[in-house]
């Protein structure tokens, strides 16, 4: 059996809460982790919609880590 590491390079994470608060609180924590993978934030994207099924707002993030130089 061969055990191999390679290094993660890039990584996408989706995230969601229905308050910013919560969705914040959510992607300081993932920040944190991904900071033991030597992982840094490189862009965010984030939305807000209004589900017919719930009438609150759907606070939604995409995080795009990428490796430190």
């Amino acid at each position: 059996m061969e055990f191999k590491l390679e290094r993660i390079h890039d990584k996408v994470e989706c995230f969601e809460a229905y308050d910013i608060k919560t969705l914040e609180r959510k992607i300081e924590e993932q920040i944190e982790n991904n900071k033991v993978l030597m992982l840094e934030v490189h862009s965010v994207t984030h939305h807000v919609c209004f589900p017919p099924d719930s009438g609150r707002p759907l606070y939604t993030a995409i995080v795009h880590f990428k490796a430190k130089p």
